[in-house]
Order: C-alpha cells, then structure tokens, then sequence
C-alpha cells in the first residue's frame, strides 16, 4: 500500500471514529426520552413490545462501525476505538456534572430545576452505559475476530450477527440492571424493556449486514485488498 493510500485509510478511520464516539455520547444525554414504536401492539412483561429509550436510535450505529473497522483495519484498531469511546464518555459526563452543580442566572431560559431534570440523571446513565458498553463492545470485538479466524475471512453475514447478537444482550441487560438498581427506571419495566431492547437491536443488526457488506466492498475495491487481508495503521 503506498503512503498516499495510508493517509486515506487513517483519515477515513479518524471519521469513522468521530462517528462512532458522536453516537455513543449523544444516546447517553438523551436516554430519558421513551417512545413508543408502531409496527405491532403487542404486550411482553405488562410492557408495550418497543416502548424505547431514544438512546436506544444511535447505539446500533457504534456496533456497525466496530464491525466494519474489525473487518477493515483489525482487532487492535477496534479496540483503540472502544477505548477512545469510553474518554469521550467520561469526559461528557465531567462537563455535564460541572454544568449542572454551577447556579443558572434569574434570566437563563433553562433553570436549575429543568436542566437537571434532564441532564440530573446523566452521570447515572453514563455510568450504566460506559460500563455495559465496555462489555458488550470487547465481547462484540472478541467473537468478530473468533469467527474471523474460523471462517477465514469468509461469511462476513455470519460473524457480524453472531457477535452483535450476543453483545447487544450483554449490553441491554448490563445498562438496565444498573438504571433499575440506581432508581432510575422502575424495576417493574425491566423485563419488557430487556425484551423490546433486545429484540429492536436485533433486528437492527440483521438490517444492518448489507450497509457493512457495502463497506467492506468499498474499501477492498478502494484499496485493493484481499480476502482477510487488514489494513495496519499503526
């Protein structure tokens, strides 16, 4: 590979990255928002089958990017993103105590009250989150690679699927132990919104497959690359 397609490679994985912390951190500040998705009225735990979280909308978009920089640029590349996710949470959350402890003016259009009945909850959900997503994306990573290895590089369908299905579980069961234990949500909804989570990432995954065997061909024709060939960054 030449030094010109290098620098393509590093600058599409930087947007890639951007992408990828953009959506983990914006599902963490606007978690508390629920809504009520229509394609069937079915009942699961006394819950409404997707009654979601709108956290819930950007969170696949994390495991999709993970899987396709697994497949193009390796496990270690992955794994650096996952990494740089959990600063960028962190750090939010900093921001996000800090603004809500400092006292709003008599004339802010968002007062104390408001701004932490909204943003009250965060450092909670992104704890929840930093923690289910650290498993859930190691896990993802792990079994990628796993199937990787045993199909040579081949059934892309197979081990983006595999991995997500299992990682999307860790992670749905992970954030809703915590919220639940923190008070958060009710204990009551955890089975129905375990269920709903669950299943609306799946399905999610499974309609994602043909956006990473888009990818994939995208990048192997851009840079000439050969069946389990990655491309090394660093």
């Amino acid at each position: 590979m030449t030094l010109k397609d290098k620098l393509v490679a590093h600058r599409i994985y930087l947007l890639l990255s951007a992408l990828f912390i953009t959506s983990l951190v914006v599902s963490n500040l606007i978690f508390q928002k629920f809504f009520y998705w229509y394609p069937v009225d079915v009942e699961v735990f006394g819950s409404k089958l997707f009654e979601l979280s709108v956290g819930i909308l950007p969170y696949p978009i994390t495991f999709l990017i993970t899987d396709l920089i697994s497949e193009i640029y390796g496990k270690k590349s992955a794994n650096r993103v996952v990494v740089t996710g959990i600063f960028a949470s962190a750090f939010s959350l900093l921001i996000v105590f800090i603004s809500n402890v400092v006292p709003a003016t008599s004339w802010s259009p968002v007062g104390d009250d408001m701004f932490s009945t909204v943003f009250g909850s965060t450092a909670i959900a992104v704890f929840a989150s930093m923690i289910a997503y650290l498993l859930a994306q190691f896990v993802d990573i792990q079994i990628y690679h796993f199937w990787k290895r045993l199909t040579k590089g081949k059934h892309l369908w197979l081990r983006n699927n595999f991995s997500t299905f299992l990682s999307q579980f860790i992670d749905t069961f992970t954030i809703l132990i915590l919220l639940c234990s923190f008070d958060i949500i009710a204990w009551e909804r955890f089975n129905g919104l375990l269920v709903a989570g669950f299943i609306f990432k799946v399905m999610i995954a499974a309609l994602d497959t043909p956006l990473l065997y888009l990818g994939v061909f995208l990048f192997k024709k851009r840079f000439n690359l050969k069946v389990n060939q990655e491309i090394e960054l660093f």
